[in-house]
């Protein structure tokens, strides 16, 4: 990719003139922390309309919709594409329908905070897997310490079984995401991968969610699942489509050890779910361990 790209998505992703490689890094760091607070706010004002509609028909919804809109705006051209890229767009919208499935219908069963917690193993995976240097495994553990802190609430483990195996689910989803987003941002133009990802997501998403959306679907919930679509998952998986251009995947799963902690204000701010003395000793734990990550990786 090169600056002189001229597609819509193109333009949009391609590198800013004039940044060099540790600009792009930092603008990479924000793009994350942009990302991760639009999943976890929209997570929590999806609420009343999971209420309505299901976990399945929302997420449904919100794919259709979200793949719609940035296919009209990246136009992307199906017939010039191979073999080889169909593959990978079809691999990584079944990542992304799994991913977001599992994690909407976690969240309507458990708080969010621990959700996220948990769906947080993804990412730490790829961290361990992929890192290097002498914080390999320390952050980690030191995240997944963090991650066991942000489960307890001072008196027991919160939450029911279905929905910390739904959040185990999102877990192995995001992690799948984390390393085939990277590798169809380097098979296609600008946006055009994460374009015919969505397509795709939304495609393998129908079977769970057409059913239940199309027993609650009115008018006024159409116009509420739009703009939901916005903060997730259209303008998150952009952002981070970018930025794992522009980072290594390992750098990435670290840096999103901060998710659990933004879905626990999330959840406090919008949903009222308070953090316990314990819960708030977790955030302090991911937001350490994702701080020193990053910076020992990209170093």
């Amino acid at each position: 990719m090169t600056d002189m790209e001229t597609t819509a998505g193109g333009e949009w992703a391609a590198p800013i003139k004039g940044t060099g490689v540790r600009g792009r890094v930092y603008l990479s760091i924000v793009f994350c922390l942009l990302s991760m607070s639009s999943v976890q706010f929209g997570a929590a004002l999806s609420k009343p309309v999971m209420q309505e509609l299901g976990s399945f028909g929302t997420t449904w919804l919100r794919l259709c919709f979200a793949a719609l809109a940035l296919t009209l705006f990246v136009r992307p051209p199906f017939l010039s594409y191979g073999k080889r890229q169909w593959f990978g767009a079809a691999a990584l919208g079944t990542a992304m329908a799994a991913m977001t499935l599992c994690f909407f219908a976690a969240v309507e069963r458990i708080p969010l905070g621990l959700a996220v917690g948990i769906e947080f193993l993804g990412p730490l995976t790829v961290a361990t897997i992929f890192g290097g240097g002498r914080w390999r495994l320390l952050c980690p553990a030191i995240a997944a310490a963090g991650v066991l802190c942000l489960s307890w609430d001072g008196s027991a483990w919160v939450g029911d079984m279905p929905g910390v195996l739904f959040a185990l689910g999102a877990a192995a989803g995001w992690g799948s995401y984390i390393v085939l987003m990277k590798q169809a941002g380097q098979q296609f133009t600008g946006l055009e991968g994460l374009s015919v990802s969505l397509l795709f997501a939304a495609l393998v998403a129908t079977p769970f969610g057409l059913h239940q959306a199309a027993r609650g679907i009115s008018l006024e919930f159409a116009f509420m699942t739009g703009p939901l679509a916005l903060l997730v998952p259209l303008l998150p998986y952009a952002l981070e489509f970018v930025a794992l251009r522009w980072m290594k995947a390992s750098a990435f799963g670290i840096l999103m050890s901060l998710e659990p902690a933004i879905g626990a204000g999330a959840g406090f701010i919008v949903l009222g779910q308070a953090l316990t003395p314990s819960q708030m000793l977790g955030v302090a734990l991911v937001i350490a361990a994702s701080a020193a990550g990053t910076m020992s990786s990209q170093a």
